[in-house]
């Protein structure tokens, strides 16, 4: 008869399930399985929060807050208000007049997201109707973020790992954060729940969302009833020279509907909260 210690030691060797096997999980084979994991757990959370549909918020994870940009500026012009200024110096105070006047996007975003979000609460049953959503990293992310904290309701940061500027913002719901590794997948989550989506100032990233949205819209493949808000006429004109694309027939006037431009909060918001009623709430 086998004794207690026998099977103690048979136990000890008995091999590792398969999805227990870290090894295994974090090899080439498993990829497939871990793009799963990114579907299926923030759909569970979701499910378990009862959120079914977003506001996401694009733009620039480099962009500061007033008051941030406003005592980088201080402090260099004290040190330059104390002795000559050199060129180092003097390059470090006219980035820092550019932070500083990028500023007004970050208060922008922030103030429009506590002023969806304070409509969102604001309705019969509340909860968690059209949730903030962000990139959930610095920067125009942030903002959004904040503003929906400030307003009291939840706030959603798909994060994802990047080896620089991609830092989690203190701003998000615990719940409500995730952590990709996929950006394809992230993506989706952006776009899978939202009912708006507005694109602030940004660089790469934030064309990569915007264009990559406008395609799913003008193909077809995107069931958005409400365009895109492109934020910051001054900004998205000198970056995208959209009428140019029109007369060089790459895209057709018709296209030119997806979009909606707007530069301040009132406005966007009062379209938004308009159309998300009219659209989502009948």
């Amino acid at each position: 008869m086998a004794t207690k210690r026998d099977k103690s030691s048979a136990r000890d060797n008995w091999p590792i399930k398969a999805y227990k096997n870290q090894d295994f999980l974090s090899s080439p084979d498993a990829r497939t399985v871990r793009m799963l994991c990114e579907y299926l757990e923030p759909l569970s959370r979701f499910r378990e929060f009862r959120v079914k549909d977003t506001i996401a918020f694009f733009g620039s994870a480099r962009t500061l807050s007033a008051d941030v940009a406003g005592d980088n500026l201080a402090k260099l012009e004290a040190r330059a208000a104390g002795g000559k200024v050199g060129k180092e110096l003097a390059r470090q105070i006219q980035l820092a007049k550019r932070d500083m006047d990028m500023s007004r996007y970050y208060e922008d975003a922030r103030a429009l997201a506590r002023r969806l979000t304070e409509w969102s609460q604001s309705m019969p049953g509340g909860g968690n109707r059209f949730a903030i959503c962000s990139g959930g990293g610095p920067g125009i992310m942030e903002a959004a973020n904040r503003g929906a904290i400030e307003a009291g309701g939840p706030s959603i940061g798909l994060n994802i790992s990047l080896p620089m500027e991609q830092v989690p913002n203190p701003y998000q719901t615990p719940e409500l954060s995730f952590e990709f590794h996929y950006f394809f997948i992230r993506k989706f989550w952006f776009v899978y729940l939202s009912r708006a989506l507005v694109a602030f100032p940004g660089g790469f990233g934030t064309l990569d969302e915007l264009f990559e949205l406008l395609t799913l819209q003008q193909t077809g493949k995107a069931n958005k009833a409400i365009p895109p808000i492109i934020y910051g006429r001054e900004y998205w004109d000198k970056v995208v020279n959209f009428d140019a694309l029109v007369e060089a027939g790459s895209i057709s006037p018709e296209d030119m509907d997806l979009v909606r431009f707007f530069d301040d909060v009132d406005s966007t918001f009062e379209y938004l909260s308009g159309e998300l009623q009219r659209h989502f709430m009948g």
